[in-house]
């Protein structure tokens, strides 16, 4: 798998995922940061022309560096479970979420919050590929992802793992921030448009909603995995009586 733009690229280093990279842009600050990265850690480096980085990116915006970054170990629903270490464990689940910006938006999201890891099934998914890599802005290199063959079985073994598990629904009577964070929870994001499927939303204990007071009726998912992270984030750093 290949990564480029300094930022992925930069944060695929930190995690050790790089094997190689290839520059073909001119030195600057950022450049040099990753260069001297890439030499402490025995990454090796090609100076390439420009034309070559535009083919193997498919003319993405690659700023003058790509990486060959290895892939994700595999991770199951416990290991995200496990890695909370004791704490409240928050997971996000991914329904039928289909657009590779909006999983690399997620990803960065979920990153920044500190979450234990992303449930995403392995059909009617967006890839975690480049462009996801790209809008994640290196986050992807540092959550854990577990793919699975069924979300609606993945969120009952988080049910009987002891998750509170909620989903997100335009419609729902529940306000986003009504919803105790603190007890450990799967945040379940249903697809771009068409929302939670019917067997996933049944199977979600809560379904809450994020108030709108414009013209539009929704928001889109990215952005809402943002607004009820930060909540959950913002409760969980509340003291407590």
């Amino acid at each position: 798998m290949i990564i480029y733009g300094i930022n992925p690229v930069l944060e695929a280093l930190r995690a050790g995922r790089v094997t190689a990279l290839r520059v073909g842009a001119r030195s600057d600050a950022r450049i040099d940061e990753i260069l001297r990265l890439a030499r402490a850690s025995r990454v090796p480096v090609s100076r390439v022309d420009l034309r070559l980085l535009d083919e193997a990116t498919g003319g993405g915006v690659h700023q003058g560096i790509v990486a060959e970054v290895a892939a994700l170990p595999d991770c199951s629903v416990s290991d995200l479970i496990a890695s909370a270490g004791g704490a409240a464990p928050l997971v996000v689940v991914l329904d039928g979420v289909e657009d590779p910006h909006n999983l690399g938006a997620i990803l960065r999201s979920a990153d920044a919050a500190g979450v234990n890891g992303v449930v995403r099934q392995a059909r009617h998914a967006a890839p975690l590929g480049l462009t996801a890599a790209k809008a994640s802005a290196g986050a992807v290199a540092h959550v854990r992802v577990a793919t699975v063959v069924n979300i609606a079985r993945a969120l009952e073994d988080l049910r009987e793992a002891g998750l509170w598990t909620v989903g997100l629904a335009a419609e729902a009577p529940t306000s986003y921030d009504q919803v105790d964070w603190t007890l450990p929870t799967a945040i379940v994001l249903g697809a771009e448009g068409s929302g939670l499927r019917r067997l996933v939303r049944e199977r979600c204990e809560v379904v809450a909603a994020i108030p709108i007071r414009g013209h539009v009726d929704s928001l889109n998912v990215s952005v809402a995995a943002g607004i009820v992270l930060f909540e959950a984030v913002r409760q969980r750093r509340q003291p407590r009586d």
